[in-house]
């Protein structure tokens, strides 16, 4: 028996598996969840105990407030090259809660799609490496070495991650590493991921009178905090859909023509991105398509707003502060460090005297550009081909995820980013879900990526 007849004869079981995984609310973020993520992280050591994984450690991150990481090896293949594998098992909150259709740690498939906080972001993934490597293994055609991380901060940001890379460096030392946490173009479209945005993270604060006022005796007389903000982020952009921070664009990589024509090769319309995100028209920088706006253009977004009363019926208030929280997606060539001076330069000239302001760095990340042309990615891009009978585009994402640039930085690496979750998903957001078909195609590319990757080393 084969790696791939292995897969087909074990579906059911592997479904089962990934049911029983999805149950499990490991949210990261939130502290009474904390022995559900523990719980995650034994879930995931027992499978690779279970299929054939060796030296399997749970690795406690931080000084008491970090969250487990799995770790595990398979080092039988002499001479064949080691491939690091990463994964998270953690998930965002469910809120909110009355939104979902089903419950969201009670898996429910409808038709070819399964349900559940954490299907696509990334447990489904996760599982299908997990079940590619259980194929190879059982079928004794696994050729290449490999090493496994899962960790369970991914979704607050991977803030111990880079250093337990650097402290063991070489217990990861590898030829490769696969980052399995990526999207597809489209269901029937396979994607190399080969850029990633980086994250620059902010809250303004406003400050206008010491304390809440009487809008009756202070109103008109005092600039309101909530309307200063609001004029200030009004003018982050111009008519054009361009940021107007001083500098935004000054270190911008532009898109080749090979570039725009690849992405010209994802089947996405206007009217399907507006109908995925239920508006009734998209917005943007003019003068580039939605995908290149969403993968290859730096954006500046509002998160939140939070100012004055806002609870059931009316207080006649004049509030004392105001904030908002702000991202920025930031493309190769931008850093997040020089965002946050030009998001200062910019209040600097704009905000009135009439009130005092603060800019605080909650979250930075590096955007991420990959070689596409490795053999490792040429290997990832052959596995695609093969398993979807059309060859993979090469994506531009605009996610932030940390660890891609971690560790191509800590291991000095290149990575693969490949990974079948799909921009409709619902992730983060209520009802998530991933497409089945391919959970099992996913399974499949890895089978054969590990095949390819093995015959590198010959």
């Amino acid at each position: 028996m084969d790696a791939h007849t292995f897969l087909h004869t074990h579906r059911e079981i592997f479904l089962d598996e990934l049911k029983t995984f999805l149950t499990l609310p490991t949210i990261s973020t939130l502290s009474e969840y904390r022995a559900d993520v523990q719980r995650g992280a034994e879930w995931v050591a027992g499978n690779l105990r279970a299929i054939g994984f060796e030296h399997i450690e749970i690795f406690p991150t931080g000084e008491g407030a970090g969250q487990p990481l799995v770790y595990a090896d398979w080092l039988h293949a002499e001479g064949a090259p080691t491939v690091l594998v990463y994964g998270h098992f953690d998930v965002q909150p469910v809120d909110p809660l009355h939104e979902w259709l089903t419950p969201p740690f009670a898996p429910t498939i409808h038709g070819d799609t399964i349900y559940a906080r954490g299907a696509s972001d990334m447990k489904a993934q996760t599982l299908a490496f997990l079940k590619a490597l259980e194929a190879l293994l059982r079928t004794n055609t696994l050729r290449v070495n490999v090493k496994v991380i899962v960790e369970g901060e991914e979704e607050i940001g991977s803030p111990h991650l880079a250093p337990f890379l650097r402290v063991h460096r070489e217990k990861l030392k590898c030829d490769v590493a696969l980052n399995a946490d990526s999207q597809m173009a489209a269901r029937d479209l396979p994607s190399i991921v080969y850029g990633l945005r980086g994250l620059g993270y902010f809250e303004i604060w406003v400050q206008g009178p010491a304390q809440d006022l009487h809008s009756g005796s202070f109103g008109g007389s005092l600039h309101n905090p909530a309307q200063a903000l609001c004029e200030l982020i009004a003018g982050m952009h111009d008519a054009e859909g361009r940021v107007t921070l001083p500098g935004f664009y000054d270190d911008v990589r532009a898109l080749s023509a090979e570039e725009r024509a690849e992405l010209a090769r994802f089947p996405v319309t206007d009217a399907q991105w507006a109908n995925v995100a239920g508006v009734t028209g998209l917005w943007g920088e003019k003068g580039f398509s939605t995908v290149e706006r969403t993968g290859a253009r730096p954006t500046l977004e509002v998160n939140g707003l939070l100012s004055g009363f806002t609870g059931e019926g009316s207080k006649t208030v004049l509030p004392a502060k105001a904030m908002a929280k702000i991202s920025t997606r930031l493309v190769p060539n931008q850093h997040p460090d020089q965002v946050k001076q030009q998001l200062e330069a910019y209040l600097r000239a704009h905000a009135p005297n009439t009130i005092r302001w603060q800019v605080k760095q909650l979250a930075a990340g590096e955007p991420v550009l990959l070689n596409r042309n490795s053999r490792y990615v040429q290997a990832a891009a052959h596995a695609l081909q093969e398993t979807f009978g059309v060859a993979p585009a090469f994506q531009l994402l605009g996610w932030s995820v940390p660890v891609t640039n971690m560790l191509n930085d800590e291991l000095g690496v290149d990575v693969v980013v490949m990974g079948f979750g799909l921009a409709d998903d619902g992730t983060h957001g209520p009802n998530e879900h991933f497409y089945l078909p391919n959970f099992y195609r996913g399974i499949e590319s890895y089978i054969r990526f590990f095949q390819y990757a093995a015959e590198i080393g010959d």
